[in-house]
């Protein structure tokens, strides 16, 4: 019998769920599988689903609400029409954050001393040292925020977490991008440079873990510069200073992300 979708044969144990197709799409297939209610072992599950993926083809990912809104995006469908993987493999990592770059950091003024970063996009950060398994930093992180509070439990079909947030038809980067393969296109990149691995993903957040983080503060920078080109409100709403949020990525085995 043909299989006419990974959705078919969903893998054993799973919590009562439904499939989600985009509220706004022509189309009639569903784009992730999402449980009814946030389940109090969702990073269990999350472990044991992600090491099912070689064989399900299903990707899991931990699913946060809109505060107030628990059925927006995920169970309201308030999601884009997806993208085909082939959206991704058109774009390189480099270009979409020189892109980024280009809009959100401006020229550097005349006699300008201000250590915050100006100029000329200055490259890719060179990759990390990984000295654990990604896949287990990535099973301990997302053991991590299942122990600290209940989550939605999602699977997508998609080779590889990074184009998870594509192939669902997340827009939690709207007010940065509106094409969210670019933000998957990064997201492969920091997959092969420091063994990233998406565990969660809420209306307008991401979280990653990180088997090879920077070791030093000269690496830290330059993997801070990425990161303000990927989401600027990390820093100027976060900490608010670029040298604080640079610092604070040395050593660390994950990456949060917020998009106003």
């Amino acid at each position: 019998m043909r299989r006419d979708s990974l959705f078919d044969v969903l893998p054993d144990g799973l919590p009562p769920g439904r499939l989600i197709t985009p509220e706004q799409s022509r189309r009639a297939d569903p784009v992730l599988w999402v449980s009814d209610e946030p389940l109090p072992d969702a990073g269990r599950q999350w472990a044991r689903l992600f090491a099912l993926h070689k064989r399900t083809g299903l990707c899991p990912l931990l699913l946060d609400t809109l505060r107030g809104e628990p059925g927006r995006p995920w169970h309201d469908g308030e999601l884009d029409p997806p993208l085909p993987v082939s959206a991704i493999d058109m774009l390189a990592a480099e270009g979409v954050l020189r892109r980024f770059w280009d809009s959100v950091v401006p020229e550097p003024a005349e006699g300008d001393e201000d250590p915050e970063p100006s100029g000329p996009w200055p490259g890719l950060a060179p990759p990390g040292e990984p000295d654990r398994d990604p896949d287990t930093v990535a099973a301990e992180f997302a053991a991590c925020l299942g122990s600290s509070r209940h989550w939605l439990l999602g699977l997508v079909p998609a080779a590889r977490g990074a184009d998870t947030v594509t192939l669902c038809g997340w827009t939690g980067p709207l007010n940065h991008t509106n094409h969210t393969q670019e933000i998957s296109a990064i997201l492969r990149s920091w997959e092969e440079r420091f063994g990233a691995r998406v565990v969660s993903v809420g209306f307008d957040t991401l979280q990653v873990s990180v088997a090879a983080p920077p070791e030093t503060e000269e690496h830290a920078h330059q993997v801070a510069t990425e990161h303000l080109a990927f989401c600027p409100d990390n820093i100027w709403q976060g900490c608010g200073d670029f040298e604080i949020y640079a610092d604070g990525l040395v050593d660390e085995e994950s990456w949060s992300f917020w998009w106003d």
